[in-house]
């Protein structure tokens, strides 16, 4: 996600929340008076910011593929004639950081992105094949001997190398966040080159 300097909203400490409890205990483990502890309001107050947990979790599940698909679009347009080398580095930083900062959400797409509403699924995988797509592109720049297929393959397996970060152990138990995210990088790139030879 990007970082803000301004405080988070109440929504945003909610879906916030809400991710972690969801990641922890599933979706249905977990209350709404759960949810309105951990931000310190009462259960029914989440209902003056959504319907239930359902709705959290499609904004949850939705908003995240749209984020990084958004993201995404903006490291290639700020990327002004640098090349491709440079936005393919700039693409897999993005998702480190994602990868390393909203571990829950990934978790929950593992576990959860079956209870959303069909259209909302839906919505997520379109956002997700539009994100797959830009990579393809930008990889097949860098590493030309990948034809589309293959080069679709690299990007699904470097996207679960580096969705991998949830079962890595405690974020604690990792190395720095630097050096976590220049191993995941060299690995991602790695993965590329393999996939060309």
């Amino acid at each position: 996600m990007a970082t803000r300097t301004d405080a988070p909203t109440r929504r945003e400490q909610i879906l916030k929340e809400a991710a972690r409890l969801f990641a922890e205990r599933g979706f249905h483990g977990v209350g709404v008076d759960e949810i309105g502890a951990a931000v310190g309001i009462s259960g029914p107050g989440l209902y003056r910011h959504f319907t239930g947990k359902d709705a959290m979790l499609a904004e949850l599940l939705v908003g995240i593929s749209g984020q990084l698909l958004t993201g995404a679009k903006r490291r290639l347009a700020e990327a002004d004639g640098g090349g491709a080398e440079q936005v393919l580095d700039s693409l897999i930083e993005g998702h480190i950081d994602f990868a390393l900062d909203d571990r829950p959400l990934i978790t929950l797409h593992d576990r959860e992105l079956d209870r959303l509403r069909d259209t909302d699924r839906k919505m997520v995988r379109q956002l997700q094949r539009q994100y797959v797509e830009l990579w393809v592109g930008v990889v097949r720049e860098v590493y030309p001997g990948l034809g589309e297929p293959a080069a679709r393959s690299a990007v699904h397996s470097v996207f679960g190398l580096l969705n991998s970060t949830p079962h890595l152990g405690r974020a604690g138990s990792l190395p720095g966040r630097g050096a976590m995210a220049e191993l995941l990088h060299r690995m991602a790139r790695g993965a590329f080159a393999a996939a060309e030879s």
